[in-house]
């Protein structure tokens, strides 16, 4: 019999996340790598871990990840959207749970592009009247 694979994407930023979710010991991977070593700020780790926490599935389920794009906190973003629709696959009744804490919502801000004319999207230059 086949092993049971729930996949997903997640997204924040300029961030992607291909999560793959199977009956396992709780071992996170993040691109080939314990998630301890790919993320050594423990706030990122709490951060993918909330999802897993929140449902109760900590230690039944391992978890392989591979992101790519943007930095370390917009890819622990992208690796807890796509932890929590992995779980959404896995049990359509966790659904409730994750999207009232918000991990089913794609974080929408992304970096507003410069203007021509500005020194950045918004900074302008110092305004002399003389």
């Amino acid at each position: 019999m086949a092993e049971i694979k729930y996949t997903a994407t997640g997204r924040r930023k300029t961030s992607i996340a291909q999560v793959n979710l199977t009956p396992g010991t709780g071992k996170i991977t993040v691109n080939k790598k314990p998630v301890e070593t790919y993320f050594p700020r423990e706030v990122l780790r709490m951060i993918i871990r909330q999802p897993i926490e929140l449902v109760g599935a900590s230690g039944k389920h391992d978890i392989a990840v591979k992101v790519e794009g943007g930095g370390p906190t917009g890819q622990a973003g992208a690796i807890r959207h796509g932890i929590s629709r992995a779980l959404t696959k896995m049990d359509a009744d966790l659904r409730g749970r994750l999207k009232k804490e918000g991990f089913l919502t794609r974080d929408p801000r992304e970096k507003e592009r410069k203007k021509y004319g500005l020194k950045g999207a918004r900074k302008r230059f110092q305004f002399s009247k003389r």
